[in-house]
């Protein structure tokens, strides 16, 4: 099937913009988009959008998502005959910004500071810099390895963990752990990341033993919310084996107005917003694609439909 015979599906938030992006990529090499499901043999999707009208794509054959997590799509009892790839590029930068500027703003007692001038209060609070403090990451892949570099240029110590125990080509890691030795890692955390995707094997990884281990720890959830045993944390909190969450995605999302975690003091709610997927990136992945999909090579981030990632 040459490119004239393929046809592109547009199903994201932002279909005008990805047309504007993608125009000249796809008039050069002869793609064609079409508005008919039943005719696409590529979809570039929003998988929370794609999931429900899969069936739809009756003669689909690979599915770029916009989106790094992939969840609702690998679900049970989804299609799994076509490639799926997801976005993996700018996301280690962008939560990276993420988990130093919410560290620092807690080690530094930014917000505080900003209510005590709002009472003209002038009282400085003692703090620790972050040279030598233990950063623990759960997962050693893409993002976390750029976080791990990112974060250790100031001067944290950088320990991952992963199912192999094994360091990852150019590790920025100075020790890493066997996913069954969370407890020993925890111990040494002063700050937690957990970047792991959402499979069987990671659901509520962290919970209550999980916590026992931690010694008055912040938490950072980047990565799944089901990876996080929700009223565990919140008896973590309680007892100080964590000092603070900083959550940015949760097992029902948007967070029902209901959930205690809204009016937790030592949680922090963000919207999902930690890494978003810039329309401009995305393009730029989907057409480095498209261009090994002409040459039948293969393509970037595929995803395993048997791990789930």
């Amino acid at each position: 099937m040459n490119n004239q015979e393929h046809r592109i599906y547009l199903m994201t938030a932002n279909n005008d913009l990805y047309i504007q992006l993608l125009k000249k990529e796809l008039e050069k090499n002869q793609f064609q988009r079409t508005e008919n499901r039943s005719e696409a043999t590529i979809v570039l999707g929003d998988p929370p959008l794609v999931a429900d009208h899969l069936d739809h794509f009756t003669q689909l054959k690979w599915l770029q998502s916009t989106f790094a997590g992939i969840d609702s799509l690998v679900k049970p009892g989804l299609r799994q005959d076509y490639q799926l790839t997801n976005v993996k590029g700018p996301f280690g930068q962008l939560i990276s910004e993420y988990v130093l500027g919410y560290t620092l703003s807690y080690t530094r007692h930014f917000n505080q500071y900003k209510e005590q001038q709002n009472h003209k209060q002038w009282q400085p609070h003692s703090y620790q810099n972050l040279k030598d403090k233990n950063l623990v990451i759960l997962g050693t892949g893409t993002i976390a390895r750029e976080v791990a570099s990112k974060l250790s240029v100031m001067g944290l110590n950088m320990l991952g963990i992963n199912t192999s125990g094994i360091p990852p080509k150019d590790s920025p890691f100075s020790q890493v752990f066997h996913i069954r030795e969370l407890d020993a890692a925890l111990s040494k955390a002063d700050i937690i990341v957990n970047t792991l995707p959402h499979t069987q094997e990671t659901r509520h990884i962290l919970n209550s033993d999980a916590f026992s281990a931690c010694k008055h720890a912040l938490l950072f959830n980047v990565g799944r919310g089901g990876a996080v045993a929700e009223t565990d944390l919140l008896n973590a909190l309680e007892s100080n084996q964590i000092a603070h969450a900083f959550l940015d995605v949760f097992e029902q999302e948007p967070l029902p107005a209901e959930h205690p975690f809204w009016s937790n003091s030592k949680i922090t709610v963000t919207p999902h917003i930690a890494a978003v997927s810039f329309p401009e990136q995305v393009a730029t992945v989907f057409a480095k694609n498209l261009a090994l999909w002409q040459q039948e090579k293969p393509l970037n981030y595929l995803v395993d439909f048997n791990k789930g990632y």
